[in-house]
């Protein structure tokens, strides 16, 4: 059976990385968590002083960008792959709310999304692969024969979300993660570099009500499709 590219795009907390890695895992194709990427970068401004609360100083962080080396090392006990920032693991300490308060500003800087958009072009040359992110079937992948746009309202979004980082035992209110959902929102789409946009040719699917089984087979649905002949 040949392989494609499938890429999946949509607001935070929709539930991509969950779906994708799930379709990854079933077809045996490689999956690539984009956002982890920016996370990844965003950290690095963290643990540098280059952003915070008070400030942002893009420019130290476009001259630093040299210094940041972006690998994916595959975790076999979980089943996917966790991102490396400059041979340190950070798949947990990425996944803070702080790092996504951030992650939006600092992913619309036209040179940081050049330089990751070029790492993830290189990782879907031979195709079998499965990208999520916000500019996966515009930018990265625009030839993609599979490409899905996850939306759910902010507020099952901020419910799942919160549940997430309550579970890891984060210290944390819903109010909170409601206000960096809709404040992610407003950046990722009116950002100039790459704003989040459907592809014109993108399958939209609201999983507001799905369960993560019902979503799965959905989008499995959607693959026997693109791939039948």
């Amino acid at each position: 059976m040949s392989k494609i590219t499938i890429a999946i795009d949509g607001f935070s907390s929709t539930g991509k990385s969950t779906v994708a890695k799930q379709i990854a895992n079933h077809l045996g194709y490689i999956y690539v968590d984009s956002g982890a990427m920016y996370r990844a970068v965003t950290l690095y401004a963290v643990q540098n002083a280059i952003i915070s609360k008070e400030k942002f100083d893009k420019e130290t962080l476009i001259k630093h960008l040299s210094r940041i080396d972006l690998t994916f090392n595959f975790n076999k006990a979980l089943g996917y792959a966790e991102v490396y920032l400059n041979r340190v693991n950070v798949e947990h300490l990425i996944r803070t709310l702080e790092i996504s308060g951030y992650v939006s500003k600092v992913a619309a800087i036209s040179e940081v999304r050049h330089k990751l958009v070029a790492i993830q072009k290189q990782l879907g040359v031979n195709k079998g692969v499965v990208m999520d992110g916000r500019d996966i079937g515009t930018v990265v992948f625009p030839n993609a024969e599979l490409k899905i746009f996850m939306i759910a309202s902010a507020e099952k979004r901020a419910k799942r979300r919160y549940k997430e980082l309550i579970d890891r035992g984060d210290d944390i209110t819903y109010e909170a993660v409601l206000k960096n959902v809709t404040e992610r929102d407003y950046i990722d789409t009116h950002r100039e570099d790459s704003p989040l946009v459907k592809a014109e040719d993108a399958i939209e699917l609201d999983n507001s009500d799905m369960t993560i089984e019902e979503q799965l087979d959905h989008v499995l649905g959607l693959i026997s499709n693109t791939l039948a002949p």
